[in-house]
């Protein structure tokens, strides 16, 4: 299933993107995109709904961040082995994990929007991984059991920021720093979430092009890890590392985003974000 939600921001209703790709409206059904619709127990009972008989949205309304009421949005670092190259950084032994602030999250297409005094903000395009059951201290074949779906994530990042101490977080989690969707997509509809083609472009020049094979730490190993150093619950978020390409490695110098760029973000079955940057 490819889940979603619709409208003005703070006014969301939950959708869902049937078979010919058409928007239908599932607030007949549940209230919104919540935690407690994200068990993979939830998720089957409602998998069992004919979109066909859902009301059909006309139109081409705001989309929104696929899922309310995010507990954690957690990151990871230096995850594809090109990127870290390219950052001159060594390969990590253990996930680097950050976290963004909730506050944050935007929908796919919102505008990012720069602090004031913002001068190397740059983009990161990424898998996110939506936790669907509690995970504490779990193995790794045990990930896939508490996943509820997976989305794109573009990891805004103000590096000046991000540097400025041993910290990464301060760097991550300004407002609009965490476009996310459009679509929730259960692990029913994606065949392996360990091989997506993905690419970022900005001002219509590709960036960024990988495939989710070059991660360093899998999808597994990165949920097993994070469920012990902390409890992971449903709706929680975990972005899961970009590939190389990102504006600080633009040779011969970097390239960070101003007023008016344009940043278009694409991940194979997960669908496309685009975001027009302002001041």
């Amino acid at each position: 299933m490819k889940l979603c939600r619709y409208g003005p921001a703070g006014q969301e209703k939950p959708g869902i993107i049937d078979t010919s790709g058409q928007l239908r409206d599932m607030s007949q059904l549940i209230a919104d995109w919540t935690p407690d619709n994200l068990s993979p127990e939830r998720l089957l009972t409602l998998a069992g709904v004919d979109p066909a008989q859902l009301p059909l949205v006309t139109g081409s309304p705001r989309m929104g961040p696929p899922l309310t009421s995010v507990g954690k949005f957690i990151g990871i670092g230096l995850n594809y082995r090109d990127h870290a190259e390219e950052a001159g950084l060594a390969l990590p032994e253990h996930p680097v994990i950050f976290m963004k602030a909730t506050s944050c999250i935007s929908g796919p297409d919102d505008p990012v929007r720069l602090p004031p005094d913002a001068t190397q903000t740059d983009w990161e395009l990424e898998l996110g991984v939506v936790i669907g059951r509690t995970a504490r201290y779990i193995n790794e074949p045990d990930a896939p059991a508490h996943i509820a779906g997976y989305c794109i994530v573009n990891d805004v990042s103000e590096r000046r920021y991000q540097f400025r101490t041993s910290q990464w977080d301060q760097g991550k989690g300004c407002d609009t720093f965490g476009p996310i969707g459009p679509w929730l997509v259960t692990p029913d509809d994606i065949a392996n979430p360990q091989s997506l083609d993905m690419w970022l472009e900005v001002n219509g020049v590709r960036r960024q092009t990988g495939n989710t094979r070059a991660m360093i730490f899998s999808i597994n190993r990165i949920v097993a890890e994070c469920s012990r150093v902390m409890t992971l619950c449903p709706g929680d978020i975990i972005t899961t590392g970009t590939p190389a390409g990102v504006g600080m490695s633009q040779r011969p110098r970097p390239i960070w985003l101003r007023p008016g760029d344009h940043m278009r973000l694409w991940i194979e079955g997960l669908g496309e974000q685009n975001q027009t940057v302002m001041a």
